[in-house]
């Protein structure tokens, strides 16, 4: 008559002491409390176990999917399980990287504040900041020792993303700041020539009295 009782026992302590076990299945909760914005839900599982490194099948990470979808109180708690800020998903793109592209002014400061790379291989958080034309983004990243002239593989900087999508702002911040004006990529284009094949015409006067060259 006891074995029931005492077989529960058993099984509800292999759960204290495997969490994995607790935790099987918890992904897609995870990733609906995250499209929710729900915090509580979110913290609820990774204090029942849910790595907070988890890895999606697309290759994101918790904080990215987080960043992505614009949860700031989910970033937050996320943030506080300290994840590793400078994974990787695969598309070269750091948790960084994202927050800059979309302007997340505060959860490009948290990053920073936990040790998030400026200066990343390949494409980096300030030239996803040009994209967009977020100031307040790119002063902290350069405030953090952003490298201005930092390049692409394909050769593309901040500043020629800031001449293609017409930010006069965010050129005028990269020219201030000592950005390369007749730097060329691997194709031989440079902000001067990007901004005129764009119709940008008031950035390429501005370029040219910062002195571009044709």
């Amino acid at each position: 008559m006891q074995l029931m009782p005492r077989l529960r026992n058993i099984i509800a302590g292999l759960l204290v002491l495997s969490p994995a076990l607790a935790v099987a299945g918890a992904y897609e909760d995870m990733m609906q409390a995250i499209k929710l914005d729900d915090e509580d839900a979110v913290a609820a599982l990774l204090k029942q176990g849910v790595d907070v490194n988890t890895v999606s099948p697309e290759g994101e990470s918790l904080l990215t999917l987080a960043i992505k979808s614009g949860k700031a109180d989910v970033i937050n708690v996320i943030l506080r399980a300290r994840p590793r800020v400078n994974a990787y998903n695969k598309y070269g793109e750091t948790a960084l990287m994202v927050a800059a592209l979309k302007g997340q002014t505060e959860t490009v400061k948290q990053l920073l504040d936990r040790g998030a790379g400026v200066n990343t291989p390949d494409w980096t958080p300030l030239i996803y900041s040009a994209v967009n034309g977020h100031l307040d983004v790119a002063r902290m990243l350069i405030k953090h020792g952003a490298n201005v002239n930092a390049a692409a593989e394909n050769g593309t900087t901040a500043l020629m993303m800031a001449a293609r999508e017409g930010h006069m702002q965010m050129l005028l911040l990269l020219l201030a700041n000592g950005a390369d004006v007749n730097y060329r990529s691997k194709f031989g284009h440079s902000a001067l020539s990007i901004a005129r094949d764009r119709g940008k015409n008031d950035i390429a006067e501005m370029l040219v009295k910062a002195g571009a060259q044709e």
